[in-house]
């Protein structure tokens, strides 16, 4: 089982107008959970997982990012983890690294300890 710390920080957030002149920077929270959401929902139909075992697995997942937004802790099995381990070293976008937040809570998500 692996134990991840949920921490939470703010980022600018620019609001544009039609012509998409930024008339606004608002800040947004954003989170670990956030990001991996993101990262699994922009996958491409063509390679998401499919059958029993990843329908399994993304069962397993919601359960533990939904404990997670209560504890500020994502706990997961071996399984569940080297999936999002495996996103993560295939699908993330490189400009992500210029955000120093989520550079680190990327980082910290993959040298965690199996205990």
């Amino acid at each position: 089982m692996r134990k991840i710390e949920i921490k939470t920080w703010k980022s600018p957030f620019p609001v544009r107008d039609k012509e998409g002149n930024v008339i606004e920077v608002k800040e947004v929270e954003e989170n670990l959970l956030i990001a991996l959401n993101v990262l699994i929902g922009n996958k491409d139909p063509s390679t998401m997982p499919r059958g029993l075992e990843k329908f399994r697995i993304f069962n397993k997942l919601s359960q533990a990012f939904d404990k997670a937004d209560k504890t500020n802790v994502l706990e997961l099995e071996e399984r569940e983890y080297n999936f999002l381990k495996e996103t993560i070293e295939s699908d993330i976008p490189s400009s992500w690294g210029f955000n120093k937040n989520l550079y680190e809570a990327i980082t910290s998500f993959l040298e965690s300890k199996d205990e």
